[in-house]
């Protein structure tokens, strides 16, 4: 056994230990969270707004500061960029994540000292923990690569300006700088394609043990790397044993990676964002993630049935219910406060609290009133496709409101196959029913023919690749949006789709 692997057994032990006293703790950890916070946002310009000298209670906070996401609260994030100080944060932060998706374009996300350095503690202790938990660190002493955007980095007003995964880079301990993959110089290509080529030929004869990224990025490597060596990838890198992961369900993708890589091998979830990292799947034997209570974010949970009322109810940690769907709300060592984050979460256990990624608020179907989430849909694409032994690359859904005269509306599934149901009709119905079963304002929908059956629209071999890069969202951090309430993704996939479907 190596130095370094029984080093990381030691270190993952008193990780292991320190974790236990916050998981035994959660409302103390999460009321001294929120204590801190208040007392380092006193002097901001929003603390001051905002009354936070007034602020003792959850109450008190609900009271002076309400629910925002990224464009209600831009008029603030606006003065940052323009580099003025101690607006949402004491002075200026330290970086800016870019991101991408708004209504009103770029997003400019703060990331200050205090915020990025529980970023690499968070990434740090998923593996610690696994270690800990597995026995297992043989993986140490071997190769390590981290599927993510350049970290070459720009400035703006003094702030140095990134993707998350790029500016994550440039904290890569000292102790793994050997260790990691690809090189500096492949990792700064921008060009997505150009530098998945560039890193199969670094990769390749390489002894890989532990690779991570969004699983559709990552499976793009690993088909590039099949048909450059025409060998399964667990045969590749024979000592290949941990897969990390997080950005989409993993499930989908699955039994596409079981079969390039020829067996099966651990994986762990994370849950980061470049508003903070909330959690990290902590038991190979369990499903969910741990939810970090002591990392620098205080946390609020909304229903998401409720979300959109006129003044939804805010609970904490000691009000929720595990199987219920909330929306997110978080307060940041970032200086976001009440800070829609977007997504959906599911409590599985609340001792301790661990938590599944439901969906997104605002990516759903309720074109009719169904709102359907994008947990619902992955859960039935898995029934479908064990039922019809398919296998599926990727998909999204869209309503289809305006359908052929005389037709019933219905939701529009565009799928890219890997492999064909044994029976596409079996394979939709059992989609459509499992939907159903999810779903009641679904089945009520179809049941009252208000909806038809869903029906498929066959994406080409690629033709989601191509989808991003017409968009301008080849690798990195993008993903395939799920589900939309609208067409917009849809017509813009309707280009790739099969002939004579």
């Amino acid at each position: 056994m190596s130095l370094k692997t029984i080093a990381a057994k030691i270190f993952a032990h008193r990780i292991a230990k320190r974790t236990d006293r916050w998981v035994g703790n959660p409302l103390e950890t999460q009321e001294k969270v929120f204590k801190e916070l208040i007392a380092k946002g006193l002097n901001t310009s929003f603390g001051k707004d905002h009354s936070f000298k007034t602020i003792k209670t959850h109450n008190d906070f609900i009271a002076q500061v309400p629910i925002r996401d990224y464009e209600q609260l831009k008029d603030y994030v606006d003065l940052v960029v323009k580099g003025k100080e101690d607006i949402l944060w004491p002075g200026k932060p330290l970086y800016f994540a870019k991101t991408s998706g708004t209504t009103s374009g770029a997003k400019y996300i703060p990331i200050t000292e205090e915020s990025i350095k529980e970023q690499v503690k968070a990434s740090r202790n998923a593996i610690l923990n696994y270690i800990h938990e597995t026995g297992n660190a043989k993986f140490v002493t071997g190769k390590m690569i981290f599927l993510q955007g350049s970290p070459v980095l720009t400035e703006k007003n003094g702030v140095k300006l990134g993707r998350l995964s790029g500016i994550s880079a440039h904290y890569v301990p000292n102790y793994l700088q050997k260790n990691r993959m690809p090189s500096w110089e492949t990792n700064c290509i921008e060009d997505w394609e150009t530098k998945v080529n560039a890193i199969v030929e670094e990769t390749k004869n390489e002894d890989m043990t532990v690779i991570a990224g969004i699983p559709s990025w990552v499976q793009m490597y690993f088909e590039k790397l099949k048909e450059n060596t025409n060998e399964y990838i667990g045969d590749l890198f024979n000592n290949f044993e941990l897969f990390i992961y997080g950005g989409v369900n993993y499930e989908p993708y699955r039994k596409k990676f079981e079969t390039l890589i020829g067996r099966k091998v651990a994986s762990i979830e994370l849950f980061p964002a470049s508003e903070g990292f909330f959690a990290y799947q902590n038991s190979q034997k369990e499903n969910g993630m741990l939810l970090l209570l002591d990392a620098g974010i205080y946390y609020e949970f909304v229903r998401s049935d409720k979300f959109f009322d006129e003044q939804p109810k805010r609970l904490t940690l000691k009000d929720v219910e595990v199987g219920v769907d909330y929306v997110m709300i978080i307060s940041t060592n970032a200086g976001l406060w009440a800070y829609n984050l977007g997504d959906t979460i599911r409590f599985i256990s609340t001792y301790p609290f661990k938590i599944v990624v439901s969906g997104r608020i605002k990516h759903f179907i309720s074109a009719f009133g169904e709102h359907v989430i994008a947990k619902e849909v992955e859960e039935a694409m898995l029934v479908a496709t064990k039922a019809t032994d398919a296998s599926v690359s990727e998909f999204t859904v869209a309503p289809q409101i305006t359908p052929k005269e005389n037709e019933l509306p219905y939701h529009e599934w565009f799928i890219e196959f890997e492999k064909l149901p044994s029976d596409m009709d079996i394979f939709i119905q059992e989609l459509d029913l499992a939907l159903q079963k999810q779903n009641s304002y679904y089945y009520d929908l179809i049941v009252g023919k208000v909806l038809q059956t869903l029906k498929i629209t066959t994406i080409k071999n690629g033709g989601f690749l191509e989808y991003m890069k017409s968009i301008g969202k080849l690798g990195g951090q993008n993903k395939v949006q799920r589900l939309s309430n609208d067409r917009k993704v849809a017509d813009r996939l309707s280009k790739f789709k099969v002939e004579n479907n």
